[in-house]
């Protein structure tokens, strides 16, 4: 297996995506640190499942806002596994679809600090501990488009992360890579809360491929670039959306 002696942390790891990216790298062979905000059934159940499968996981309850819960996320699996070799960052989110006119700063920063300050925090807090490795950052679409309709802090969000791992590719190479993804419409409770199921049906059926993604698909994409298949690339972002926007 591939990621073998290697250790990997995953925020927003109870559920959907990130779940998938911590069973997908623990079935590679990685050591795996889940993060988890509420989900702790979801981030527990998959621990449970990959030491039954004979790999090695915990699962970590943190805020990724408040520093010192960054800092005990990171403690917790040096302690546990020795150091930090891939970090996926994939805790982010919506929060409420908001025009601008309807926007108060306080929803502002709530979203630029739950998608874009968490990011940075996090890896500042990896680096002293990561000498060679993968940084993977969960951007999106919309930072690609400027999202749909009460969308924009997300997307403005989004599109920081995707500049933020640019400019990390430049400052970290060539020891540690760093990429990013910007997924499309994925099965996932984001879009059960915050999307219509009309669109979503509609976005399928206008889509190259004729479906939504699943979080394994979004997690297939974050194995290969966590492993030395993708050792030439860096500073990427990464479409994943069926077809539906090409840059």
């Amino acid at each position: 297996m591939s990621l073998n002696n290697m250790t990997a942390i995953i925020t927003g790891a109870g559920r959907d995506i990130g779940r998938a990216c911590a069973i997908r790298l623990a079935a590679e062979g990685a050591k795996v640190a889940l993060s988890y905000h509420s989900s702790s059934e979801g981030a527990e159940s998959a621990v449970a499942e990959i030491t039954k499968n004979g790999g090695s996981a915990i699962a970590v309850q943190a805020d990724l806002n408040k520093q010192s819960d960054v800092d005990a996320l990171v403690k917790k699996t040096v302690d546990a596994f020795g150091g930090v070799d891939i970090l996926v960052n994939n805790t982010g989110g919506l929060v409420a679809r908001k025009t601008i006119s309807e926007m108060t700063i306080e929803h502002w920063n709530q979203v630029m600090s739950l998608n874009a300050t968490s990011t940075f925090l996090m890896i500042k807090a990896v680096l002293p501990h990561m000498k060679k490795g993968s940084i993977i950052n969960l951007a999106s679409q919309a930072g690609r488009d400027g999202g749909g309709p009460g969308s924009i802090a997300y997307a403005a969000s989004k599109g920081a992360v995707m500049t933020m791992t640019r400019g990390l590719a430049k400052e970290l190479g060539p020891d540690i890579r760093a990429n990013a993804i910007c997924p499309g419409m994925i099965d996932t409770d984001f879009h059960n809360v915050f999307t219509k199921p009309e669109v979503r049906t509609h976005v399928a059926n206008v889509s190259p491929v004729k479906r939504e993604g699943v979080p394994d698909d979004i997690a297939n994409l974050v194995y290969f670039l966590a492993s030395d298949q993708s050792a030439f690339i860096t500073g990427a972002n990464y479409d994943i959306n069926g077809g539906m926007v090409f840059s």
